[in-house]
């Protein structure tokens, strides 16, 4: 199959499950914004100095794949979809990073060029999440798939914080007083 199929000029596009809607449909707007994500991410992992961040980035990719199909998925149930664990997963990242970065208060964020393409891509998962919210008005969308999306904002802004960390240290929003 190419990439030319010219099943989408007529402004319609096919969810995994078969079915076709518009492209400007709010599931669509989900899961595009899913691999808007995805690909910051990619493009994130070039710049990354830490091993073990750039190790997260890549596992959260493979799920975004999962986010994404889950989404698109609008009757039956995709095979390999997010589950609780997946979220707890992430929150255990996430408290790893904050014993090992604790914050101090109010982050200006892009502090070096890794934590700069980390809080873009933050940025557009709070973006996903809000379209998934939306979606959610009017569709089923699971809960373990909603959480994951917001803990993973959480994950991209601790995952920022440690590469500055690593750097020379996080800037602030406010300098504290010196003694």
């Amino acid at each position: 199959m190419g990439i030319v199929t010219r099943t989408g000029d007529d402004g319609l596009t096919g969810l995994w499950s078969g079915e076709r809607v518009r492209k400007d449909d709010m599931r669509v707007e989900a899961y595009g914004t899913i691999d808007e994500l995805d690909s910051l991410l990619g493009e994130a992992k070039h710049w990354l100095k830490r091993p073990d961040v750039r190790e997260i980035a890549e596992e959260v990719q493979r799920d975004l794949y999962r986010v994404a199909g889950e989404l698109a998925t609008r009757t039956g149930s995709f095979s390999s979809p997010i589950t609780a664990a997946d979220e707890d997963r992430l929150s255990v990242y996430v408290e790893r990073l904050e014993a090992e970065v604790p914050l101090k208060g109010f982050v200006i964020p892009g502090a070096t060029i890794q934590s700069a393409k980390l809080d873009v891509a933050r940025t557009v998962c709070r973006r996903a999440e809000r379209r998934i919210v939306s979606l959610a008005w009017d569709a089923d969308v699971p809960g373990p798939l909603r959480r994951y999306v917001n803990r993973l904002s959480d994950l991209l802004f601790m995952l920022a914080r440690a590469e500055e960390a690593s750097e020379g240290g996080v800037r602030y929003a406010k300098p504290e007083a010196k003694p």
